[in-house]
């Protein structure tokens, strides 16, 4: 390894996708040697565990009677312009762009000088939905211009970032990573599977933040035809604004006994596990995490044919993909897996494969090291320069 940077990280600490992202890296750089320090509202959730490379800063929101919303993103910069300076940060890495990545240049600003360089990873809504939102686009098109080094977690994110914002700069390609250690096929526990079906029902899964885009009428409808020809139960993990209806539509079909809503919950991965099919018929997804997270757990994915997920799912061999809002196709290609067990076989075993060579946490690291490097200066040239700004997936994909 080069060397060993002091890198601040900021996310979201939620169950979302860049939140989770931020945070496995964060871990995974800590344990290269790397001094991390996360910088956010709260814990992140995947800390499972303390190291001594590792440290959280909490940014403190005072509620001013003058403020009628609290005004997080000068608070960002003003404990980023702490730590900064009290621990000699080199790189701040933005994760989502707004207000990240604003506040790691407020940050930058005030401080002056070469350091810190900033990193801004994008990981999907934030382009997709509050970026290109009129009131945000041309200051998160700023954010992202005015960063030392830009990634995307997907070529179809970079392609809808430089149409939606209009930007020219380069943005290098990493995809999101997947703790294959940690979502495997060995978390598999048969009493845990035991207590949501029986040895003969097969177990579908849905594992998300239940927002409008996530279609999860879709799910409950797509399962609806599955147990009309065979045994089978639907389980419901993470929480959201339209987990209610979910469950309203379950009772509509007169199967809500066959469904089981868990909420959000500690144990993602032993519940991937124990899945069958993971259903994903999202109307958009930058990446599709969760789609990754089921297939390192040799679960293979119905998914729809739209935005990143089918630089994650490879049609036909660890899933199918379906158009958007194709229900019978979906739950036509759910029931001709469960009903020829060699396939499901074949399947889980070309999931977790996938995941293991695609998509590993070191070899993600290694391109954010390079990108590190680049921002600060220290490579031989800036992130883009005579160079293909694609070339972090084509790096992970070649296993």
């Amino acid at each position: 390894m080069g060397r060993r940077w002091k890198v601040a990280i900021l996310c979201h600490p939620t169950y979302g996708g860049s939140g989770v992202v931020a945070t496995e890296l964060g871990m995974v750089l800590a344990a290269r040697g790397h001094e991390v320090h996360f910088v956010s509202y709260a814990a992140p959730h995947r800390m499972r565990e303390v190291q001594e490379s590792i440290a959280f800063h909490e940014v403190e929101i005072v509620d001013y009677p003058l403020f009628r919303y609290p005004p997080y993103g000068l608070a960002l910069a003003a404990k980023l312009v702490q730590v900064s300076e009290d621990h000699s940060i080199d790189i701040i890495h933005a994760h989502y762009a707004i207000p990240h990545a604003i506040s790691a240049y407020l940050t930058r600003t005030i401080l002056g000088g070469e350091r810190p360089r900033v990193v801004t990873t994008l990981h999907g809504t934030d382009i997709t939905l509050v970026g290109s939102d009129t009131a945000f686009l041309r200051v998160t098109k700023f954010g992202i211009e005015a960063s030392d080094a830009v990634t995307a977690v997907s070529e179809w994110l970079a392609r809808e970032t430089e149409s939606a914002l209009g930007i020219a700069r380069p943005i290098r390609v990493i995809p999101n990573a997947v703790d294959a250690a940690w979502y495997s096929p060995e978390r598999r526990s048969m009493v845990l599977r035991r207590r949501f079906a029986t040895d003969d029902e097969a177990i579908l899964i849905h594992l998300s933040n239940f927002r409008p885009v996530k279609r999860v009428e879709d799910v409950v409808r797509v399962f609806f035809r599955v147990q009309r020809e065979l045994p089978a139960r639907l389980l419901l993990v993470g929480h959201g604004p339209e987990r209610k209806r979910a469950e309203e539509v379950a009772r509509e079909l007169g199967i809500s006994s066959r469904v089981a809503s868990l909420g959000s919950i500690d144990g993602v991965a032993e519940v991937l596990s124990i899945g069958d099919i993971f259903l994903l018929p999202s109307a958009s997804e930058s990446f599709g995490l969760a789609a990754l997270e089921a297939m390192s757990c040799g679960v293979p994915v119905i998914a729809s044919r739209a935005g990143g997920i089918a630089e994650v799912v490879a049609d036909g061999e660890t899933g199918v993909l379906c158009e958007v809002g194709d229900v019978g196709a979906m739950a036509a290609a759910a029931l001709e897996i469960l009903k020829d067990r060699d396939r499901l076989a074949s399947m889980r075993s070309a999931a977790r494969a996938r995941a293991l060579t695609a998509f590993p946490p070191e070899r993600i690291a290694d391109l954010y090291e390079i990108v590190y490097a680049e921002a600060a200066g220290a490579g031989q040239a800036a992130v883009g320069e005579g160079g293909d700004s694609r070339r972090g997936a084509e790096v992970a994909e070649k296993g």
